[in-house]
């Protein structure tokens, strides 16, 4: 097991360390530029791309900013985050159905944070009207680092002692597609750079599939054939690859489903409920509701995409998140869960507990009450071992080191209940190229850092699980002196994992 940091220590003065690259680096220029140049197109023709944000064409696409060769990570802690999903799943999902908890846990945060408090509104209306609808799909998506600063450094294994958890996402988890591409597009990249023997260490993802898979398992217990799967987006969708394939894929495994896209805005005009309380859009049935917005205030610009969302939440259909899996999902609940003795409420087995016990960080709660001053204390004192997060999907809302002092100082004790406070994880450091579009001349070899994410999929109600599997992964990398790493939001890049023992 590893502990967290002694608070106020430095933990991480130490260098750290640098993992072993799959192939030598650097790469000769005239075989790294002519690599790149395939790479790209390889990555275009194969949907590893994107709209662009600062020139926004819907009828044109730019490549995915990628990392030229898989980062490695090490094999035996690749395997015990596998391993450990579906015990997550299982544990999202009771969180999911314990209104005591929700509801004393996001006590103070609803207060303050108007988004989350709008949220539990509707929560609070399902809870006292009754949902006609007592299953959940969770498509979940755990994101975890390795961790070289622990009390003893991490010294005795050379490079890393542990890996955290960065956090669970529990709506819109997205890279179920670039996840399973960009191991395809670096296996073919090794291929051109005559290492095609290091891409049986690229372990396989079926993150599509399986993903794509738990939507139609709730569709299928549902049990109406002519019902469609309705994807929830953004009224601009620039992530559109990772969107549609997933459409795409589930055409393909079953030709029968069909998928429809809606904004909220839409939904609160062509939405209803029928004499059952089925979703009707436009006059189709709708059985399995998917969102891939919803997730932050912008998508709720007036009342009547929150009437949408209320709406959805009345029907028959099974929503994934539901909206007690969306509060299940936010900070303030996952810093509940890592305080002392939480996870026997959810968890039955001493080994069971440890095994999430363990990857959990330093979390703490920022409520006016002396554990809030206290946390408080902490991150003034030593800003830069700490994230301050909100309750916020879609990245770029944290706050980091320094600028830590400034936000806390203008925060009042009430408004700080919206925030929780996280120990910074020091992870290991890669070396590689980052290939993004509009990028001229030879790339540079970069420090890099990853980010694992772990899939899962779950269904059940209250009172039983009925479909709980692990489905598959993806890797965000980014510079290692950046702080977000969002590959939609811009700052991070696509990798898949090099396994090594």
């Amino acid at each position: 097991m590893c502990d967290p940091c002694v608070s106020g220590e430095n933990c991480c003065s130490v260098e750290l360390p640098v993992l072993k690259p799959c192939i030598p680096i650097p790469v000769p220029e005239e075989q790294l530029m002519d690599v790149i140049d395939k790479a790209k197109d390889w990555a275009l023709m194969h949907g590893a791309a994107m709209r662009s944000k600062t020139n926004f064409n819907p009828d044109a696409m730019q490549f995915a900013p990628f990392v030229l060769v898989p980062s490695s990570f090490p094999r035996k802690e690749f395997e015990k985050a596998v391993k450990l999903q579906t015990i997550l799943n299982e544990l999202m999902h009771k969180v999911a159905h314990d209104t005591e908890f929700l509801r004393s846990t996001l006590e103070n945060t609803i207060k303050v944070d108007e988004f989350t408090g709008n949220l539990f509104r509707i929560y609070e209306d399902i809870l006292k009207n009754c949902s006609n609808q007592p299953l959940s799909l969770g498509l979940i998506r755990s994101d975890v680092m390795l961790e070289c600063c622990c009390p003893d450094g991490g010294a005795t294994l050379g490079a890393y002692c542990c890996w955290k958890q960065v956090e669970i996402n529990a709506i819109a988890s997205g890279f179920g597609h670039l996840g399973p591409i960009s191991r395809e597009l670096q296996s073919y990249i090794l291929h051109e750079l005559n290492h095609g023997d290091k891409v049986s260490n690229l372990p396989a993802n079926p993150a599509l599939s399986g993903l794509c898979n738990g939507m139609i398992e709730a569709w299928k217990i549902i049990g109406k054939p002519h019902a469609a799967i309705l994807f929830i987006v953004e009224n601009i969708t620039y992530n559109i690859c990772d969107q549609r394939f997933h459409e795409f894929e589930i055409r393909k495994i079953n030709p029968e489903i069909r998928v429809i896209r809606k904004t909220l805005t839409e939904i609160n005009k062509e939405g209803k409920l029928g004499p059952n309380n089925e979703l009707l859009v436009n006059g189709t049935e709708v059985s399995v509701i998917y969102f891939r917005a919803g997730y932050e205030p912008g998508h709720y610009p007036t009342q009547g995409e929150w009437d949408a969302r209320l709406l959805m939440e009345r029907s028959l259909a099974i929503k994934c998140p539901s909206i007690h899996y969306h509060l299940a999902g936010t900070k303030k609940v996952q810093q509940a869960l890592a305080k002392p003795g939480i996870l026997k409420r959810f968890l039955v087995g001493e080994e069971m507990i440890e095994s999430v016990k363990e990857i959990f960080t330093g979390l703490y709660s920022l409520d006016a009450n002396e554990e809030g001053e206290e946390a408080v204390q902490r991150a003034l004192k030593n800003p830069e071992r700490y994230v301050l997060k909100p309750q916020r999907e879609g990245g770029g809302n944290n706050i980091y080191g320094q600028d830590i002092l400034g936000a806390l100082k203008k925060m009042t004790t009430t408004e700080r209940s919206a925030w929780i406070l996280m120990e910074r994880i020091f992870p290991p450091i890669s070396k590689g190229y980052i290939i993004r579009p509009g990028d001229v001349g030879t790339p540079k070899v970069s420090d890099l850092v990853s980010e694992l994410g772990i899939f899962g999929a779950i269904i059940g109600d209250k009172d039983k699980i009925v479909y709980n599997k692990q489905v598959g992964h993806m890797l965000r990398t980014k510079l290692a002196t950046a702080d977000e790493g969002g590959v939609a939001a811009g700052s991070g890049a696509l990798d898949s994992p090099y396994l090594i023992d």
